[in-house]
């Protein structure tokens, strides 16, 4: 008989609206388009999303977090640029967080972006809701669950993600 992993079962993190001072006031890392960072330090990971998609990876074993934000579901060089594309940057993003001792059965993911922001892209399958597809499919692929996802509508998004604790911040922007 195979012994079970049991995962815990995390409260979810994602709060809508601004962040509390205490959030607000930490040191922030800006992840850029097409960047990955993993850290377990002090501070904050942010980004501002439109149709672009962040995944957020939380080992709360660990208190160590990664973010990612890729612009496409797919195409181009993924092997020359793979924090561009979904698959690449979020399989990058499991690599980086298992070489930092994280383990698959205790991460848990939160999905943010994947807006319809354009008037003139306001198709049912549109780039936002792609990319959202792509990070719900690579996550099921690496078994890793979504335990919170702020995804799709209109408008663009803010995201705090605090690393060491999991909590995640999600603002909506624009009109």
């Amino acid at each position: 008989m195979t012994a079970a992993v049991l995962r815990s079962a995390p409260r979810p993190m994602l709060r809508p609206g601004a962040p509390p001072a205490a959030v607000a006031t930490l040191p922030a890392t800006y992840v850029h388009p097409g960047q990955i960072v993993v850290t377990n330090g002090p501070g904050v990971l942010s980004t501002i999303l439109g149709s672009c998609v962040a995944v957020c990876l939380h080992d709360a074993h660990l208190g160590l977090g990664g973010l990612n934000h890729y612009l496409l579901p797919s195409g181009g060089s993924e092997a020359g640029q793979p924090g561009r594309y979904g698959p690449s940057a979020i399989d990058e993003l499991v690599h980086l967080m298992v070489a930092r001792g994280a383990s698959r059965d205790q991460m848990v993911a939160y999905v943010v972006g994947g807006a319809s922001v354009l008037a003139a892209f306001k198709e049912a399958d549109h780039l936002g809701l792609r990319n959202v597809g792509v990070a719900r499919g690579a996550l099921a692929q690496h078994r890793i669950p979504v335990i919170g996802a702020d995804v799709g509508g209109t408008r663009g998004r803010k995201l705090l993600f605090t690393p060491r604790d999991g909590s995640v911040h999600v603002q909506l922007i624009g009109s």
